[in-house]
C-alpha cells in the first residue's frame, strides 16, 4: 500500500478519534474534535496532491478515498443531528446523495471501471468541511462562554449563531444535490448499461 492510500485509510481511522473528543464534555475535548477534524481532511488533500505528483494513482485510492471522505463528513452531520445542531431532513439528502454516488462507484467497479471524484464532488467536499468546522467552532465558543460578535455568550447570541449554522447547511446541502445530478446524469451510461446486460 503506498503513501497516499495510507492516508486514506488514516483518514477513516482519524473518524474514530474525532467522534470520541465530539461526545467528550469540555471545551479541550471539542478543541481536539476541531483538530482531529480538520487533520483527517488535511489528508484528503494530501492524498491527491502526492499520488498526483508522484503518479502513484491507484484503483483503490481512485475508489476508497471519496468513500473515505464520506464516512468522516456522514458521521460528523450524524453526531450534528443527535445534538440538534443539523436538521435532520438536510442530513437524510445529503445521505441519499452519497449513498446513491456510492453505489454508482460500486456498480461501475463490477464493471471493470472506476470513477474518480470530478470537480463538483470536490467543491461539495470543501463546503461541506467549511459547515463542520463552523458547527464544531460553535461548540468551542459555546463550551467556553466567550464573546461572539461583542456580545457576551447568551441564548440571543446562541440564536444568531445557530441561524448562521441553518443557512451554511443549507447551503451545503444545496449543492450537494447539485452535485450528486449532475454526476449521475455524466455517468449514466453505466445505469443504462446495466439495464441491458
Amino acid at each position: 500500500m503506498n503513501l497516499p492510500n495510507k492516508l486514506t485509510v488514516l483518514r477513516i481511522v482519524l473518524v474514530a478519534v474525532f467522534m470520541l473528543f465530539l461526545f467528550s464534555q469540555g471545551v479541550m475535548a471539542k478543541m481536539l474534535a476541531l483538530v482531529t477534524f480538520l487533520a483527517a481532511s488535511l489528508t484528503d488533500f494530501l492524498d491527491g496532491y502526492i499520488a498526483k505528483k508522484n503518479n502513484m494513482i491507484t484503483d483503490f485510492g481512485k475508489l476508497m478515498d471519496p468513500i473515505a471522505d464520506k464516512i468522516l463528513i456522514l458521521a460528523a452531520f450524524l453526531a450534528f443531528v443527535e445534538m440538534e445542531l443539523a436538521p435532520a431532513w438536510m442530513v437524510v439528502i445529503i445521505i441519499f446523495r452519497e449513498v446513491t454516488i456510492t453505489g454508482l462507484r460500486i456498480s461501475a467497479l463490477t464493471k471493470g471501471k472506476v470513477i474518480a471524484a470530478d470537480d463538483g464532488g470536490k467543491h461539495k467536499m470543501v463546503s461541506q468541511v467549511f459547515a463542520v468546522s463552523a458547527v464544531l467552532i460553535f461548540l468551542i465558543f459555546r463550551e467556553a462562554e466567550i464573546k461572539v460578535f461583542g456580545l457576551l455568550w447568551s441564548g440571543s447570541a446562541e440564536r444568531v449563531y445557530k441561524d448562521a449554522i441553518f443557512i451554511l447547511m443549507l447551503a451545503t446541502t444545496l449543492l450537494t444535490l447539485i452535485s450528486g445530478i449532475s454526476y449521475l446524469i455524466k455517468n449514466r451510461g453505466i445505469y443504462f448499461n446495466a439495464k441491458t446486460n
